[in-house]
This record gives C-alpha cells, structure tokens and sequence, in this order.
C-alpha cells in the first residue's frame, strides 16, 4: 500500500526559504515518478514539479529558478527546497506519485501548509 506523508511546511516571511519532505513507503519507490502539488483556498490543485525515476526534474513556470525538486532513493524521500518565497507561494502543498506509464491523481499525501507573509 503507497504511502505518502509531508512535513517542513510552515509560515515564513516573503523572501524565506523552507525545505518539504515526503517519505514514502509500500511501493519501489526508486521505480516512480514523484511530484509536488499545491493547492491555494478556493483554486484548483496546480502541478509545482516533477522528479522522474531517472532523476530528470520539470518545474512550473512560477516556481522555476527558486525551487528544487529532489529525491533520496536510498531514504525513500522527496524534497522540495522552496527559496525566495513569495504570498501567492501560500497553499497546501502535496506530494504525489505515479509509475511512468500512468497519469497523476491515484496516489497523494495527506499535504502540509505552507504560508508567507508579506
């Protein structure tokens, strides 16, 4: 059974920095594509950026030149370090996964809040 659990969210003024984590379990992990996503109060869930197995990452355009997606295989973990963090960064902030051949949606964490202040 896939797992997925977040942490490191927080509050932090714009211009901050924080660092989310997401440890997976129940599945090979190294074998799967993982993801982030976030959701703002009354949006859609919108895409943030992708890890493939091969290591291989793609990013948003909002997000792209201050954040980095990375995976430890040997921890079973995913990182998105999030540098010059600005208020419309604010959103619940998910963690997803998927084999290659499948579409995002089936297997998702339970997210952790990230909120910035101007």
């Amino acid at each position: 059974q896939v797992q997925l659990v977040e942490s490191g969210g927080g509050s932090v003024q714009a211009g901050g920095s924080l660092r989310l984590s997401c440890a997976a379990s129940g599945y090979t992990y190294s074998s799967y594509y993982m993801g982030w996503f976030r959701q703002a109060p009354g949006k859609e869930r919108e895409w943030v950026a992708t890890i493939a197995s091969d290591g291989k990452t793609t990013y948003a355009g909002s997000v792209k030149g201050r954040f980095t997606i990375s995976r430890d295989n040997a921890k079973n973990t995913l990182y998105l370090q999030m540098n010059s963090l600005k208020p419309e960064d604010t959103a619940m902030y998910y963690c997803a996964a998927r084999r290659p051949t499948m579409a995002w949606g089936k297997y998702w964490g339970q997210g952790t809040q990230v909120t910035v202040s101007s």
